[in-house]
């Protein structure tokens, strides 16, 4: 994991809100097309309607922040779907206490 390049993609405060968010889907967004529930992560859609920017500024931003290891995606058909990769942001963690 590259600091730098996670340091960056949390230099933004949509990309950090959109980490909250994804922390407890169900406060954040509405129930999804697949089961009901947040296992596979929230579709793109809704967190591009929460943010209130376009669809391809939060498809940028969700792909910036899965490339450095803070979201993993997921494909159901034609949907996308993102969701928290707890392991990443607890290396990102880890990597910060060792360097700092």
């Amino acid at each position: 994991m590259d600091l730098i390049e996670v340091n960056k993609a949390l230099a933004n405060k949509t990309r950090l809100e959109i980490l909250s968010w994804l922390k407890h889907p169900a406060d954040h967004f509405p129930a999804q097309h697949i089961k009901g529930d947040y296992k596979d992560g929230v579709c793109v859609h809704y967190i591009g309607e929460k943010s209130g920017l376009s669809l391809s500024t939060i498809s940028h931003y969700l792909s910036m922040m899965q490339r450095v290891g803070l979201l993993s995606q997921s494909r159901h058909g034609k949907y996308t779907y993102y969701k928290r990769n707890e392991e990443g942001i607890a290396e990102y963690i880890k990597l910060l206490k060792e360097n700092l």
